[in-house]
């Protein structure tokens, strides 16, 4: 096998738009089959977008043998439950963010993924297989930021559309699960531990009853991360990192569109420097990393580990806005007494 055969499980338009034609690029996969519950739509979109076989349901997918890896692009409440099964099924699986509804549900990923340990279990968090983001590592670890003190993340657009998914309660909907796992993810990374405490706000719409906006502030000891997001604000994206010895704001950190240059900005004693990553697809780049993974018989790029520390997060952020005060024990959501 010199190419991974993918199945894309289900018809979302971060699939139609990114993440089949990243696999058509990738010189380690190909697009083998695509699943839908409505047949008609599979049959559609394969023929729109040359892909060799369309099913009329998940099962089929899950069980094909044409299939080596399964991406799943279903809404955030039926992601662990079709990893689940894909796993069950003998598939490698690389899982939209976030990864599930919550922590427990993550968790019991973890147990399906450890009992198939020949398999690969990730979650598609694209944005850290970019190059400006290795350029960032480069300069945390090279000492070039000193000592990193605070993240500031933020992640922001508008949708009002009752339709969205992102705008549907109960199914995962909201702008902590859908933008403010990036920052999350992000201040996680780069502090490279978890945090001690977490306090949280959101703002609910009365319609969707979906956390509209949301802040929080993580605690990690040696520094702290503040981010926001909003699912109804002007559409932005921004990552400020600063330490003691310098500072770097990475341009367009989540999402960044082939045709522009990535670029950071880095400053140090009041003195600024560009660097320009140049254009990079983060799709492709992480469909390369996955699918060598997967040929070379190696461990997934990031372990499905970092997606149930993310998870735990977002719990505590939740958890946080519910009671108005710190949570300091994010394995078990416990409520601290600073308020």
């Amino acid at each position: 096998m010199n190419k991974v055969r993918w199945g894309i499980l289900g018809t979302a338009k971060i699939a139609r738009e990114w993440m089949i034609p990243a696999i058509k690029k990738s010189p380690h996969a190909k697009v083998s089959a695509i699943a839908s519950r409505d047949g008609v739509r599979a049959d559609a979109i394969a023929l729109e977008m040359d892909i060799p076989l369309a099913l009329g349901s998940y099962e089929e997918l899950t069980n094909c043998s044409e299939v080596d890896a399964i991406y799943v692009s279903l809404p955030n409440h039926l992601h662990v439950p079709w990893s689940t099964i894909a796993i069950k099924a003998g598939k490698h699986v690389l899982c939209e963010k976030p990864i599930g509804l919550n922590s427990e549900e993550a968790r019991n990923l973890v147990v399906a993924a450890n009992a198939s340990p020949q398999l690969l279990v990730m979650e598609a968090f694209m944005y850290r297989y970019h190059p400006q983001w290795l350029r960032v590592q480069d300069l945390i670890d090279a000492g070039e930021l000193g000592e990193i003190r605070h993240v500031q993340a933020s992640f922001t657009y508008h949708n009002t559309d009752p339709d969205n998914v992102r705008n549907q309660a109960g199914i995962g909907g909201g702008g902590l699960m859908d933008i403010g796992c990036y920052c999350i993810s992000a201040a996680r990374h780069v502090f490279g531990k978890e945090p001690e405490r977490v306090i949280g706000h959101l703002d609910w719409d009365p319609e969707f009853e979906t956390d509209r906006h949301a802040s929080g502030l993580l605690d990690f000891g040696s520094g702290m991360a503040t981010f926001h997001c909003s699912t109804q604000s002007n559409s932005s994206q921004m990552v400020k990192i600063i330490g003691d010895r310098g500072t770097v704001l990475v341009i367009n950190p989540f999402f960044n569109r082939e045709e522009e240059p990535s670029r950071l900005i880095v400053y140090r004693d009041n003195v600024s420097e560009v660097i320009t990553i140049g254009n990079h697809n983060h799709y492709v780049s992480q469909v390369d990393a996955f699918s060598r993974a997967v040929l070379n018989g190696q461990a997934a790029p990031t372990p499905l580990s970092d997606a149930l520390a993310n998870m735990k997060v977002i719990d505590a952020v939740f958890a946080s806005a519910r009671a108005g005060a710190w949570v300091a024990d994010l394995d078990k959501g416990t409520i601290s007494e600073c308020r």
